[in-house]
């Protein structure tokens, strides 16, 4: 018979390898992500997010229209170079907030019109 510990889930390791409760960095995938969306939407602008208990820093890349996706990034200096290298502008949210037309587009988007 094969036993099975009480914690044994707790040590468990996530799908990427990490502990669980392991803040997970950002990969070479989620900047493949933000270049590929930026690069197909127009008037994009990217908020960064700081780093938390739960997530580390991120980008919400917001375009024209509100449409937006979020990635994890290094840090505020890469995002800031991010948006150099295309042109794009870089926002802290933490100083400017979140902007109208990303709000607007979650609500289009709940009522099924996005």
């Amino acid at each position: 018979m094969v036993g099975v510990g009480l914690f044994d889930s707790l040590r468990r390791r996530s799908k990427g390898g990490q502990k669980p409760g392991t803040l997970r960095k950002a990969s070479s995938n989620d900047f493949k992500h933000l270049e590929e969306w930026a690069s197909s939407r127009t008037g994009v602008e990217a908020y960064v997010e700081p780093k938390t208990n739960v997530t580390e820093t991120t980008v919400v890349l917001i375009a024209h229209d509100g449409e937006w996706t979020r990635r994890r990034i290094e840090s505020l200096d890469a995002a800031q170079q991010f948006g150099r290298k295309r042109s794009i502008p870089v926002y802290e949210v933490a100083r400017v907030g979140y902007p109208k037309r990303m709000r607007e587009y979650t609500e289009r988007k709940k009522r099924g019109e996005a």
